[in-house]
């Protein structure tokens, strides 16, 4: 029952920004990783940031070292989202992405970035970076 739909993927040139929205539904996420994931043409999905809960409205963030210091993860526990502002983006971030949420609320921080830990996903949604 549960939900992920994110939007705001599209087309922007290099150095331009994009915000990326998620909203999860079926029950509250507030104490679970929620996080973002891509995948570019023919290659795995990767990693791209995430969120781990550590007590109260508190979380920790971890982004892979690829996209650190242009992106930003955040969160809204009273809406249940999760957005993803990418900032001076480049070509090689061209890729779906797609909005993931954990069921494991305990979840380590050493698997945090794992694909596998993630059990509901969103549909996907395009970002393209081209001149």
């Amino acid at each position: 029952q549960v939900q992920v739909i994110e939007s705001g993927g599209g087309l922007v040139q290099p150095g331009g920004s994009l915000r990326l929205s998620c909203t999860a539904s079926g029950r509250s996420f507030s104490n679970y990783p929620m996080g973002w994931f891509r995948q570019a043409p023919g290659k795995e999905r990767e990693f791209v940031a995430t969120t781990r809960w550590i007590g109260g409205s508190a979380y920790s963030k971890y982004y892979a070292n690829s996209v650190k210091g242009r992106f930003t993860i955040s969160r809204d526990n009273a809406k249940n989202t999760v957005s993803l502002q990418m900032n001076s983006l480049l070509p090689e971030d061209t890729a779906i992405y797609y909005c993931a949420a954990s069921e494991i609320a305990g979840l380590i921080a050493g698997t945090i970035r794992n694909t596998e830990n993630y059990h509901f996903w969103g549909q996907g949604t395009q970002v393209t970076v081209s001149s």
